[in-house]
């Protein structure tokens, strides 16, 4: 470190010395320049052999102070650039305000996705060292890499922001106080109130608004969209969307510059798709906001997807697994390799069960990889990677990179293609746990899946350990449910469900004769719906010889594949939410309403 400082003392020495050479040159030249007496500016001959001496010494000047910089930059192990004439845009320019990157003798010239290039003239001043950490902090999945410049390099790009009416520093950590939501939830009823309220603030103030209502109704989801003649906010509660408030499209300009400016996303485009993300920081938690843009018909769509980092730390039991399903599980997740695969639709919370089980293998003596499109939530001691298809970072190419790295426990947050199919198979069967998610309709289609895609039998019926299928149903306000009576048809359905419970399934038969069921009325701590939160139902089977033997012959229905787990002792996803609604969990309706019944 000593040397590098010595090395940089040296070359600001070099450089003074150049200054001071290209000072004296100057003067020597503006002696030999004739004035005019009137005070009118001398007339420069362009032509003049003096004039282009003059040029051409300055050129060679500029061009010294690079290679001694370049030269620095070398010794010193930087990266460097001349930053003449480069583009830098004003929300890159934007992310250091102009003090402080005068103060620290830095520019931001390059931002895309998950890189920012920092050019610095002085990279061992401390201010360097505290605004790359405060940057940090912002941007937690960004790489920052710091190039060396020169000073006239500097120079120049300072003056780009002169070009950039006001210059603030963006945004993305909002503090959420305990205060705020408790102010809010005693101000804010109902959803009139919240509607008749976001038309009397400023946007900071609405922005909070909405995300306490959000917080204070456990919304998963919060959609804004601008229509012809208004503004339509709605919140997806317990996965469905519900309309919060309606306000003014003139609001709308205002609304969308604060979400995007405190997303990181660029307030004067609106004709493409655009992906941000918020960190809020609240006193008991954090979270993190995904944020979505789409161009649409009279404005702009905004989708606001929010990760509480809480939500993270469930249990198998907080997720809805039963016991005995959970016991057959945990066999599978304790083997040092093979496949263990979660199916379902889009928001089936397939990705919650996969973190379940990744917070139970993770320890320091076991080395977890995870790809991800995107990272929904961040997890201590595990490597977590983003694909980035505009830069050709696929699943299947992620994959083959993982594997070098040496993991015990690879995620792949999804199998599309054969390509990353068969990569995650051969790791399955070459020493690793590989968890993934893939998109059928039920725990049957798995297998047939993966052989449509052109898995080689020989290598999937080995390979898989368990395969999971799963959906997720509201459960019912405690403070509000009633007994509920069941008409004869869905009767007779629910006695089918359950005199279908295998025998050798580890649960024992209800009686049919005495069942109590229970149903949503509604009340002040569930907002009159009648349902409050989620919980899961499962389906489970784990290999067997006969389900190895069937996946061996390459030709498998989703059909036989039904047959066969039944006999394994498998229980459907419909007679676990049949099981979780005579516990009074949830209702017969909600559970005919998700789950797929023959």
């Amino acid at each position: 470190m000593i040397q590098r400082i010595e090395d940089l003392i040296n070359l600001n020495t070099q450089r003074q010395q150049a200054k001071q050479q290209a000072a004296a040159g100057q003067d020597d030249t503006a002696q030999a320049t004739p004035v005019d007496p009137g005070g009118n500016a001398p007339h420069i001959d362009e032509d003049d052999p003096t004039v282009k001496l003059r040029e051409k010494m300055e050129e060679m000047d500029l061009a010294k102070r690079e290679q001694l910089t370049m030269r620095a930059a070398q010794q010193l192990g930087y990266e460097y650039i001349a930053l003449q004439g480069f583009p830098i845009g004003p929300e890159v320019l934007g992310i250091v305000p102009e003090e402080k990157a005068k103060e620290a003798m830095l520019i931001p010239f390059f931002k895309i996705e998950n890189q920012l290039r920092i050019g610095v003239v002085r990279p061992d001043l401390p201010i360097v060292n505290e605004i790359i950490a405060d940057l940090q902090k912002t941007y937690t999945t960004t790489k920052i890499t710091l190039y060396l410049i020169s000073e006239h390099s500097f120079e120049m790009a300072l003056k780009l922001y002169k070009n950039i009416a006001q210059v603030k520093e963006i945004q993305r950590d909002v503090k959420l106080t305990k205060e705020d939501l408790d102010r809010f939830q005693k101000e804010l009823q109902n959803f009139s109130d919240m509607e008749k309220r976001l038309q009397e603030v400023n946007m900071t103030e609405a922005f909070t608004i909405i995300i306490s209502m959000a917080l204070n109704m456990s919304s998963s989801d919060i959609h804004i969209e601008a229509e012809e003649k208004e503004v339509v906010i709605r919140y997806r509660v317990d996965g469905l969307l519900q309309i919060a408030a309606r306000v003014p499209k003139s609001i709308w300009p205002r609304l969308i510059a604060r979400i995007k400016s405190i997303s990181g996303l660029k307030i004067n485009i609106n004709s493409v798709p655009q992906d941000g993300r918020i960190t809020i920081e609240m006193d008991d938690d954090k979270m993190d906001i995904r944020v979505s843009t789409m161009p649409t018909a009279w404005g702009e769509s905004v989708v606001m997807r929010l990760l509480k980092s809480s939500s993270v730390g469930l249990s198998f039991e907080q997720l809805g697994f039963r016991d005995s399903v959970f016991q057959r599980l945990k066999h599978e997740i304790d083997k040092p390799q093979g496949m263990i695969v979660t199916t379902g639709p889009t928001g089936s919370g397939k990705t919650t069960t996969l973190y379940a089980i990744l917070n139970k293998l993770n320890s320091p003596d076991t080395k977890i990889i995870t790809l991800e499109n995107p990272i929904e939530y961040r997890l201590p001691g595990i490597a977590q990677s983003q694909i980035d298809h505009s830069k050709d970072y696929t699943f299947g190419k992620g994959l083959r990179a993982i594997l070098r790295q040496d993991p015990d426990v690879i995620m792949v947050g999804e199998i599309r293609d054969m390509e990353t199919g068969e990569t995650a198979v051969q790791a399955a069967l070459t020493g690793h746990l590989v968890l993934s998610t893939i998109h059928t309709n039920d725990a049957a289609g798995a297998i047939p899946r993966f052989l449509s895609m052109g898995i080689p039998p020989f290598l999937l019926a080995p390979a898989i350990n368990a395969v999971i299928g799963q959906r997720l149903v509201r459960k019912l306000c405690e403070h509000c449910k009633t007994e509920a009576t069941l008409d004869m048809e869905t009767l007779e359905r629910v006695k089918k469900l359950i005199n279908d419970i295998p025998e050798n399934s580890g649960e024992e038969k209800p009686d049919t004769t005495t069942m109590k069921f229970f149903e949503p009325k509604g009340c002040s701590q569930c907002n009159d719906i009648g349902y409050k939160g989620r919980v899961g139902i499962y389906e489970v089977f784990t290999k067997n010889r006969d389900i190895e033997a069937l996946t061996l012959s390459g030709n498998v229905s989703e059909y036989q594949m039904k047959d066969i787990t039944h006999k394994t002792g498998m229980l459907t996803m419909g007679q676990d939410g049949i099981l979780k609604a005579l516990e009074g969990r949830t209702s017969v309706s909600e559970v005919l309403r998700v789950a797929i019944i023959d």
